[in-house]
């Protein structure tokens, strides 16, 4: 992941190369906020994954249920500034005439529709689904049970079974657990996996890079210490530019029986481009053919962002546990709204099945306190229990505020309003990109399966495919990658992030499409422009 100096004369960036791309950003941010403050030029954070819009209806209904629950609340005891718990009978009745009364509110409209959501496809009676709401915005009750809500985890397998698997799976065999957005899924899922001795310190595992960054750091800390084996996306279209695909030889390192998980972001993270038919298709067949323990880890997190995505949820359900965040498509980084899925019959609890007996019995221990046969736990139930290191396993679980805005937003993506908020989103990604690549003169890359959340761009396959592979050489042996950047953010006042920190091309580096308004993206544009055409300049003052 580190980033190669210059092979003919020391660097000033080789000391920070080493740096995580994040922990590098505020470097860039003192550069750029100096730059901002001599110059009328606004500072440009295009190293951010923030987007700068959010679903607003689904948050006018929450407002609007969070009123109609206080009402409930004090209509079982009120006494000043103290009210009662709700109650479940007639509650439905009641949010009808609450409703009827309270017509000119944005988010009444959306509530009502939930609740037929929850009749017409849940199953639920109305007072049941409405009560589980009412109750969860209160907040007045520890998460029951602590995995997530019953009538919101039906609602939520739903959504993944249609926006990530394309409905080719049963949402019935799907569990899921709510969590504190991907973060806590991630770092839940390494602690799971290493408890429960599924992965052990030294353990060989699969990486698909490019990848979010975090991903490489976790498995080199101490405590996992993994040999990681790289799956480059490193496949080139006729025109010699990046498809950010896996080529069938990389995806078969997998056959090898040594690599115990498989861990990718898709789409990926940086690129932002999902993987491919004839990708899914190999890595099928490796599984099935050669590798059907394998245990494989798919982050989801831009899925809304590609038309007819299809998530490895879909193509190998019992191998794949699953990580989805609401942050990216409905704006809601701040809520901190995740989901950890698992299909029923999955190869995690194989594993656990298969543990030697001693080892069994020594895991089991770890458990002893919340179960009387804890070597019959599941290995999502272990995931609750060791999100709270297990002794508070009682408290686990997101809050049930968190869970009700969460319902809401999974409600509203089902629906047809949510589908064209969905077609808003993605116009708004495709639309920065084509400026973005205005400003720098170059044709939109054609990527059809690109999220175009992030761009990645590479200077070394630009300088090689404009100008030859001469100035290419002349580039990457007089300059350090990490240059460019540093340029923008002293000269621009734009960050970016460097693409070698997320395993990508040396020479690549991050632009965030989401978290700017548009007229950011020619400045941008522009000022990379510049700086390249001045190492043009530069190479044929040189004899180039």
């Amino acid at each position: 992941m580190s980033i190669t100096p210059p092979r003919t004369t020391p660097s000033p960036y080789t000391e920070i190369a080493e740096l995580s791309p994040f922990e590098l950003k505020s470097r860039l941010a003192d550069l750029a906020r100096g730059h901002e403050r001599t110059s009328t030029r606004a500072l440009l954070d295009a190293g951010r994954g923030n987007p700068n819009w959010i679903s607003v209806t689904p948050r006018d209904a929450f407002f609007v249920l969070g009123q109609f629950a206080m009402s409930e609340c004090r209509r079982t005891w009120s006494e000043g500034d103290l009210a009662g718990k709700p109650r479940r009978g007639g509650i439905g009745e009641r949010f009808a005439a609450f409703a009827a009364a309270h017509r000119d509110l944005p988010g009444v409209t959306l509530l009502e529709r939930v609740l037929e959501l929850g009749t017409r496809k849940l199953g639920l009676t109305r007072d049941e689904w409405l009560y589980e709401l009412v109750d969860g915005i209160a907040g007045d009750n520890y998460p029951e049970p602590d995995q997530m809500l019953p009538r919101i985890e039906r609602l939520a397998r739903l959504f993944i079974a249609r926006e990530m698997c394309d409905d080719a799976v049963d949402p019935d065999k799907l569990r899921i657990f709510a969590t504190e957005g991907a973060t806590a899924a991630i770092c839940y899922i390494f602690d799971s996996l290493v408890a429960n001795r599924l992965l052990r310190p030294g353990d060989r595992i699969a990486m698909g890079v490019p990848i979010f960054a975090p991903y490489l750091e976790i498995p080199r800390l101490p405590r996992f210490n993994f040999d990681v084996v790289e799956i480059r996306a490193s496949s080139h279209d006729a025109a010699g530019h990046h498809t950010w695909q896996y080529p069938p030889e990389e995806l078969d390192k997998l056959r090898d029986p040594s690599i115990r998980a498989f861990f990718l972001v898709n789409p990926s993270n940086p690129p932002s481009v999902a993987m491919a038919d004839d990708s899914r298709r190999r890595l099928v067949e490796v599984v099935r053919r050669d590798r059907p323990d394998l245990m494989i880890l798919t982050d989801d997190v831009y899925c809304t962002f590609v038309d007819g995505f299809r998530s490895l949820l879909a193509e190998l359900p019992r191998q794949t546990l699953g990580v989805y965040s609401l942050s990216k498509h409905f704006g809601v980084t701040g809520w901190r709204l995740g989901l950890i899925i698992l299909y029923e019959d999955n190869v995690f609890d194989d594993r656990l099945r298969h543990l030697s007996a001693d080892v069994q019995r020594e895991v089991a221990t770890r458990y002893s306190v919340i179960s009387q046969h804890p070597e019959q736990l599941a290995f999502i139930d272990r995931l609750v229990a060791d999100s709270r290191l297990v002794a508070l396993h009682h408290t686990a679980g997101l809050s049930t505020p968190q869970q009700v805005q969460l319902a809401l937003f999974l409600a509203f993506a089902l629906m047809p309003e949510g589908q064209r908020y969905k077609q808003q989103v993605q116009d708004i990604c495709r639309r920065r990109m084509r400026l973005l690549y205005e400003g720098l003169g170059l044709d939109t890359p054609q990527l059809p399966l690109g999220a175009d959340y992030y761009t990645e761009f590479d200077l070394e396959e630009w300088a090689r495919l404009h100008y030859g592979a001469e100035f290419a050489a002349y580039l990457t042996e007089h300059h350090h990658p990490l240059e460019v950047i540093f340029r923008l953010a002293e000269e621009d006042a734009i960050i970016c992030l460097p693409g070698g920190g997320f395993d990508a091309p040396q020479w690549s580096l991050r632009v965030s499409l989401a978290n700017l308004d548009d007229d950011a993206y020619p400045r941008i544009g522009q000022a990379l422009r510049r700086i390249l055409d001045g190492y043009v300049s530069e190479w044929r003052k040189n004899g180039g």
